[in-house]
């Protein structure tokens, strides 16, 4: 049971994710005292950082501090996935994104994702009998994938996170920070193919 401030937490993301929802945690889990670092694909518009999406158009940079090809699952205690519709779309075609978060997965770390950060979850075959929640247009595709979608701000199985929007941030976070302090969830079913 890793408290927070001795927690590493890895944020996963490409250009086009939604700001607040890399923000937010970003800055909230550093507060915290967790050390908390950014990684993205070498495919992303910018070497050395990515640009969100701030509601209806382009937003801030963020600073990237390693490429995923470099991610070692083993050196984090947690995975935050940011939403976006761009951001996971692009994501989800990336191999070694989705054998990061099976990797995280497999280890019983926490796995956060907010708003369409879900399809990563589908994609990586993770969804299937979770109980979980996503922004209200991919419920059909989670439901299809056999997740359990709920209507609610937070939902937790199994230290596998998932929010529906930038409203439900301040929960969202917050439930980072109880199930890392938590800790290993490796007695979670085996939903990855």
């Amino acid at each position: 049971m890793p408290d927070i401030k001795e927690a590493r937490i890895l944020i996963m993301a490409t250009d086009g994710f939604e700001q607040s929802e890399l923000m937010v945690p970003q800055q909230k889990l550093s507060e915290a005292g967790a050390k908390v670092e950014v990684a993205a694909p070498k495919s992303r518009i910018n070497p050395g950082e990515i640009r969100g999406w701030d509601k209806k158009d382009w937003g801030q940079s963020v600073k990237v501090d390693k490429d995923i090809e470099s991610v070692d699952p083993s050196a984090y205690d947690a995975l935050v996935l940011p939403g976006g519709q761009i951001n996971p779309d692009k994501l989800r075609t990336e191999e070694k994104a989705i054998e990061i978060i099976r990797a995280f997965y497999a280890s019983g770390k926490t796995i956060a994702a907010i708003c369409h950060a879900p399809w990563l979850l589908v994609e990586a075959g993770l969804i299937k009998g979770k109980k979980c929640t996503s922004y209200h247009s991919i419920k059909t595709d989670v439901a299809n994938a056999g997740g359990q979608w709920r209507n609610e701000t937070v939902v937790t199985d199994q230290g596998v996170i998932t929010s529906r929007n930038p409203g439900d941030l301040d929960a969202f976070v917050s439930k980072i920070i109880e199930e890392v302090r938590e800790g290993s969830h490796a007695n979670r079913r085996d939903a990855a193919q």
